[in-house]
């Protein structure tokens, strides 16, 4: 991606998830990144676009990330430590992104059909390790798909956190007190 395109993609990120995807102009986004329509409509057909963009490269990431670490753990429990870490860090990172997945996933919409997507696929990496670790004995047997839910919800929450504290959060302490408060709710 060139930094033009960088550009668009940080700002309406921001903007999208500052004032919501309707109160944010093509024109608010030329001003701040400083060029003219002309060269945004060159990268991006349509704010809509920039928006699907958006989406679903950034949770894109999160869910390679979430599969390669749980890849290389060997145990549940080192598995659900790296999705929780990587998720922190996505989270802590990408807050504005989380920001906005989070909003647009209620309504009837294309975009909020989209962001329902992305996050049931990052859930779907985070009930495979939880079936894995129920056909291996390590955890007790659960209602995979809610656990999973739960999970990804408790580690979005991250970003209230992070507002309540009006700071940067410790990414590995907020991971340890995550994996902490998890893991112990699901070992045998």
């Amino acid at each position: 991606m060139n930094r033009t395109k960088r550009k668009i993609f940080e700002t309406s990120m921001d903007l999208f998830a500052k004032k919501g995807y309707d109160a944010t102009s093509i024109e608010e986004i030329t001003s701040i990144v400083g060029i003219a329509k002309g060269t945004l409509y060159y990268h991006f057909s349509s704010k809509e676009e920039i928006l699907a963009f958006l989406i679903l490269e950034g949770m894109k990431l999160l869910k390679h990330s979430l599969e390669l670490k749980a890849r290389m753990a060997n145990t549940f429990e080192e598995k659900i430590q790296a999705i929780i870490l990587v998720e922190v860090k996505v989270v802590d990172k990408y807050e504005n992104l989380i920001n906005l997945v989070m909003n647009e996933f209620c309504g009837d919409g294309k975009r909020n059909e989209s962001c329902r997507k992305c996050i049931y696929e990052c859930v779907d990496v985070i009930e495979n390790v939880l079936i894995e670790g129920i056909d291996k004995g390590e955890i007790k047997d659960c209602d995979t798909r809610t656990t999973a839910f739960e999970i990804f919800g408790i580690i979005c929450s991250g970003v209230m956190l992070r507002y309540e504290n009006k700071k940067n959060i410790n990414i590995a302490e907020t991971a340890k007190k995550f994996s902490n408060i998890i893991i112990n709710g699901i070992l045998k």
